[in-house]
């Protein structure tokens, strides 16, 4: 069932898996009651896709950031253009930021300089991060302990119940989506039943982590009515319950602009 007000906070509409048919993808989330949704850049030579992306789409709001599995990309020269892209257009955070420990031979401490000044930057300018986490989340939990940010989203959380916790009490939202929605994710599937609702974030992760019933194929944002059902039916409540909710967890988060 679509709703009128929901909020893919992590879509990639960017990405060129979407260059053939950008419009209609845009406008099946439209018709699906996706009305807004987060896009993030990935390298400083991203951020003018990102940007175009923003400004063809109405309910597209940029996040600035230099993801971990692009660090043989990174230079020194580009958190200073980081800082000068947010301050000529303000996103909704710093992002995609973070840690990867699954891709194998991504320098650690490399990831780990660029991650900290990534977090410096968004404490510079009091903006909420988009933290990618993948089997990392202590490590991300470490280094969030140092800096009192806005909070932010633990993007595609996968980790235990523990770490979630940890995850909330530093302000943070959860972000599920297709990943939860495959019968043999037992432990994401308990999370999503059992975590507060105000703890949860919708996101898609556009064109990337399908749900069950896409499978290996693309994934675009309308796919996040279905996903907002799936939770709903878990959680054995409403689905305009799971889209009122999640919307305003990503408006407690993000501010007025939503």
């Amino acid at each position: 069932m679509a709703t009128d007000f929901l909020v893919d906070t992590h879509s990639h509409l960017d990405a060129g898996e979407f260059d053939a048919d950008r419009d209609a993808v845009y406008d099946r989330a439209c018709a699906a009651g996706v009305t807004l949704q987060v896009v993030p850049a990935v390298t400083a030579a991203n951020f003018a896709e990102v940007a175009a992306t923003c400004k063809r789409y109405p309910g597209c709001l940029p996040a600035w950031g230099l993801h971990p599995m692009y660090i043989h990309v990174h230079h020194d020269k580009h958190l200073a253009e980081l800082r000068r892209q947010i301050e000529q257009w303000r996103p909704v955070a710093v992002g995609e930021i973070g840690l990867d420990l699954f891709v194998p031979d991504l320098d650690y401490a490399t990831q780990e300089f660029f991650y900290v000044e990534q977090l410096k930057i968004a404490k510079e300018y009091d903006l909420p991060v988009l933290l990618h986490c993948r089997r990392a989340n202590d490590q991300i939990l470490k280094h969030l302990r140092r800096f009192k940010l806005k909070g932010g989203i633990a993007h595609a959380f996968n980790g235990s119940r523990h770490q979630a916790e940890e995850f909330i009490k530093l302000g943070f939202k959860l972000g599920f989506g297709g990943a939860f929605t495959y019968p043999r994710a037992n432990n994401l599937r308990r999370l999503a039943l059992d975590l507060p609702l105000e703890a949860i974030v919708l996101e898609t992760d556009s064109p990337d982590i399908a749900p069950a019933w896409i499978g290996k194929g693309r994934n675009e944002p309308a796919e996040l009515a279905r996903i907002a059902a799936s939770l709903a039916e878990l959680r054995g409540i409403d689905v305009e319950a799971v889209a009122r909710q999640t919307t305003q967890n990503a408006r407690d988060l993000f501010g007025p602009v939503f």
